[in-house]
């Protein structure tokens, strides 16, 4: 976890995530519009994955016109969308799993491939980086001014908390895909809004590598993430301190 998680910080750090809020918009839509179609309902209080949809939207700061659009395209023509899971191996064996959203699967599958491909990498089967990956409940929630982090701290380990990190202004906890739901209600409950709320890939064992080459591992990660049908890249390459400093100097 720990690599995905320093790379979602410096992605942030850099602004890449400020620089790409268009096609963060578009992808939070698509998943909005696919949890209406998958749960047949379009009210957020009745329907569990559009209301996790619709809070990581706000917590994006998405207009709430955007959010409307997305909802109502769910109702109409939702079903032009589906689901694509797709794994590989890029350079130095690093995992890596891609979901996406697609009307056109076969775009979708070609265009990942040729990605993949070009940094020295490859699609293996389905279910091949199971022993690898984790799926787990991934919340990011602000750091509010005056908050006591200790006691926040036992209401979160009472919820299900596995593990939390803080990083300046933000909490990061980690929860067992079954404890998911009850952690989103403990927020509720205490009413904090996280900033995201997901169930993510979270790799047991971290891949190390040398400087060069995890570099063309990243740059395939953001090739990947660059691609609009892409909802989420998940990886195991170990973000070293060496690596880190590489990349902050560039």
């Amino acid at each position: 976890m720990s690599g995905h998680s320093k790379w979602s910080k410096i992605k942030r750090k850099k602004g890449a995530l400020d620089a790409k809020r268009s096609n963060i918009f578009s992808r939070l839509a698509k998943e909005i519009t696919v949890a209406v179609k998958e749960g047949g309902i379009s009210d957020p209080a009745m329907n569990a994955r559009l209301r996790i949809a619709v809070l990581n939207a706000k917590g994006q700061n998405m207009p709430k016109d955007n959010i409307d659009r997305a909802i109502s395209k769910g109702e109409k023509d939702g079903n032009d969308l589906s689901e694509i899971f797709l794994e590989a191996y890029g350079a130095g064996r690093v995992a890596v799993f891609v979901e996406c959203l697609s009307d056109n699967n076969n775009r979708t599958v070609a265009d990942i491939r040729h990605i993949i491909t070009k940094r020295g990498g490859a699609l293996t089967t389905k279910g091949s980086l199971n022993f690898i990956f984790d799926r787990k409940g991934v919340f990011t929630i602000p750091v509010k001014e005056g908050i006591n982090l200790e006691d926040l701290e036992l209401e979160f380990i009472e919820a299900g908390a596995e593990d939390l990190e803080i990083d300046e202004d933000i909490i990061t906890v980690t929860t067992a895909l079954e404890d998911f739901g009850n952690f989103n209600k403990k927020l509720e409950e205490l009413k904090i809004e996280p900033q995201k709320a997901e169930l993510q890939r979270v790799p047991q064992v971290d891949k190390r590598l040398p400087v060069s080459e995890a570099k063309i591992v990243l740059r395939m990660i953001e090739e990947l993430e660059d691609n609009e049908d892409v909802q989420n890249v998940y990886h195991n390459l170990e973000m070293t301190d060496e690596l880190e400093q590489a990349l902050e100097e560039e």
